[in-house]
């Protein structure tokens, strides 16, 4: 039988210290919120404030992948809740990239309605406070990789993780032996899908513009692609050479007029899996040495190594990288990595780690990226959990040099307006704060439904979602 537990009992700040405390770790809190309300410069912009909102996707676009009435509203909700850096959720280069059926598509076919949506964003923020030259609204493009949903599109193979690539996903059918990679050659024509991408974002107004390196979507794949053959594989330097590439023919054809910013991996740790005994995450396989995994040591894992994130981070800023966002793990097969979470979603597992110890690696290893690039704006993750106490950890960690932006992001969905309050109440709610129970993650992998794709929000504290939920929940529970 699952075990249950309840992690999250704090009453107060104090008690929340007392259990880091207790705990050996590092995480700070403060009491007065005032770095985190200074602007912060990125690029040749002026950031308001140095809260921000992860790119969050409500799979709720229409088929053909342009923003739904739910993808508008939670831009419009971004727009008023105060937060100054805005990076936009998610938005795949092709239909083939898309990681659900309705996931956001940038083409020439949708761009206009996608500016509509950018326009109504700015308005209401400006209606909300004034003039809104200090927000910086972002693009997130993707390719979903061994995540599309139409089918797995990877760039090597992994003896575990193929394991749970499903090529027929309602069967639960994984990927055959002979499955092939991705080619040179698609991956070479990729390059120019970005570049075409990022000129569309630039052209109807977005501020920046994120080349997706993380949670194991294809370009997080190829930076772990230790064993792949060819020019995409093998050494850093082949590794790199997508990015690389991408950077420069962007900058080639735009200038330094667009912000180039990438939310990356700094760390993918190994595939966990469901304890059938005890419903707790254990590592899916243990193999004595791990190429397969960015910013993980080889001889030991899963502990990381950070030598290839920071040498692959000062690349990009040579490079003329302007934005770095860390992240980590895979939403698909170690979610408490990536998320730490009070209660796993239904398809997940109990946490195997004290949510705090995850919180803890995230400002550790963000700590570490910050310090070795000093001069560039570093956006921390992993907040989320810390429900209220989010802006209190964040503004330790910006006033000790280790972060720039402290942004949230199953805590946008539940708390869209967190950066508002605080700027007026001096702190966050805690009956508006996310209480990380994974309802918003299982309603992304519900799919029985006409579109092949429930809507995703807060159920706990957006209502829309409630009625959403229950008729979700039995779908899975039928599986």
């Amino acid at each position: 039988m699952a075990i249950k537990r309840k992690h999250f009992r704090y009453r107060d700040i104090d008690e929340l210290r007392a259990e880091i405390e207790k705990l050996g770790l590092s995480i700070r809190l403060e009491n007065r919120i005032d770095k985190l309300l200074e602007p912060v410069r990125v690029g040749h912009k002026t950031v308001g404030n140095a809260l921000g909102i992860h790119p969050m996707e409500g799979c709720d676009c229409t088929s053909d992948g342009k923003p739904g009435e739910l993808t508008v509203r939670r831009w419009e909700r971004f727009g008023t809740g105060g937060s100054k850096l805005i990076w936009g959720e998610a938005t795949a280069v092709l239909d083939e990239a898309k990681a659900n059926s309705r996931q956001l598509l940038i083409s020439k076919d949708t761009v206009g309605s996608i500016a509509s949506m950018l326009e109504i964003t700015r308005t209401s923020h400006r209606n909300t406070f004034g003039p809104n030259e200090e927000v910086l609204v972002g693009m997130q493009l993707t390719h979903s990789g061994r995540y599309c949903y139409q089918k797995p599109m990877i760039a090597f193979r992994h003896p575990v993780v193929d394991r749970i690539t499903l090529l027929d996903k309602k069967r639960g059918v994984p990927i055959p032996d002979d499955y092939p990679v991705v080619s040179d050659d698609y991956l070479e024509r990729l390059e120019d899908v970005y570049v075409e991408a990022a000129k569309l974002a630039w052209h109807i107004g977005f501020d920046f513009v994120d080349l997706k390196q993380c949670h194991s979507y294809l370009l997080n794949e190829l930076l772990a692609a230790k064993t792949r053959k060819g020019k995409y594989g093998g050494s850093f330097e082949n590794r790199t050479r997508f990015i690389r590439n991408v950077i420069g023919k962007i900058q080639a054809e735009i200038g330094n007029d667009l912000i180039l910013g990438s939310r990356l991996n700094v760390y993918d740790g190994i595939a966990y899996t469901q304890d059938v005994d005890t419903g707790i995450g254990v590592p899916s396989e243990m193999l004595d040495m791990y190429p397969y995994g960015f910013g993980v040591d080889e001889d030991t894992p899963p502990n990381s190594d950070m030598a290839e994130p920071k040498k692959l981070i000062r690349l990009l800023k040579e490079l003329g990288v302007k934005l770095i966002n860390v992240s980590m793990g895979s939403p698909y097969y170690n979610p408490h990595i990536g998320r730490p979470f009070e209660r796993p979603p239904i398809d997940g597992y109990e946490t195997p780690e004290h949510p705090l110890i995850g919180v803890d690696r995230h400002f550790r290893l963000t700590k570490q990226v910050q310090e070795d690039n000093p001069d560039l704006p570093i956006v921390g993750t992993g907040y989320s959990w810390l429900q209220n106490y989010v802006v209190n950890a964040g503004e330790a960690n910006a006033r000790d040099g280790h972060v720039s932006f402290v942004a949230v992001g199953r805590g946008a969905l539940a708390y869209p307006d967190f950066a508002k309050d605080t700027t007026e109440n001096g702190g966050m709610l805690k009956k508006k704060s996310c209480v990380a129970v994974s309802y918003c993650t299982a309603l992304m992998r519900a799919k029985a439904t006409p579109l092949g794709q429930y809507p995703s929000g807060c159920v706990p504290r957006d209502k829309i979602y409630a009625p959403i939920y229950k008729e979700a929940e039995k779908a899975l529970a039928s599986k």
